[in-house]
């Protein structure tokens, strides 16, 4: 047809507002996606993996990447103070993860000034008892910044996911 591009409303890329609501179809296809992908694990993982656990592996997943890209440009290019680093890293992944699982994985439309301070007080508590108390403590005691904060990763995320579930988008149905 005449001006037809071929993209169709599912190959638009997804803008997320201010407000951190994605448009009604982002959220939407993202969970039935995460569903889909729920429903073919194996050994019956199926049965106990929620599709809103995914979609947090995969949201954060990328934020960590995110975090980790930041702290080597941070501490290894321009050589800040690893503490400096960390936490720089640590509040601009976060902000973005705490956008991205609201709009597309929780999908929620709570107020998000009250979430937002709620989750404030989540990664206040995740940032001190496992990026500070274990990645700065474990590199202090000698391992490396990269390794100290994979250790730190592994242990804040059925932290933040059960926190963001139950506590930060409680307002929102699960299945």
């Amino acid at each position: 047809m005449p001006g037809d591009t071929g993209v169709t409303p599912q190959d638009e890329v997804a803008v997320i507002p201010l407000d951190g609501r994605a448009p009604a179809g982002a959220g939407a296809s993202f969970h039935a996606f995460m569903a889909a992908v729920a429903r073919g694990l194996p050994f019956g993982l199926s049965r106990v993996v929620a599709p809103s656990f995914l979609g947090f592996a995969l949201i954060n997943g990328f934020t960590f990447a995110v975090d980790l890209g930041l702290l080597t440009a941070l501490h290894g290019g321009l050589g800040w103070p690893l503490p400096v680093a960390i936490t720089l890293a640590y509040l601009l992944a976060f902000g973005l993860s705490f956008l991205l699982n609201r709009s597309l994985n929780f999908r929620s439309h709570g107020p998000i000034g009250q979430q937002a301070a709620v989750y404030a007080a989540v990664i206040a508590v995740n940032y001190a008892a496992f990026i500070l108390g274990v990645g700065w403590g474990l590199a202090w005691l000698g391992l490396e910044y990269h390794l100290a904060r994979l250790t730190a990763g592994l242990c804040e995320a059925l932290y933040m996911y059960s926190a963001m579930r139950w506590l930060v988008f409680r307002d929102t149905s699960r299945p």
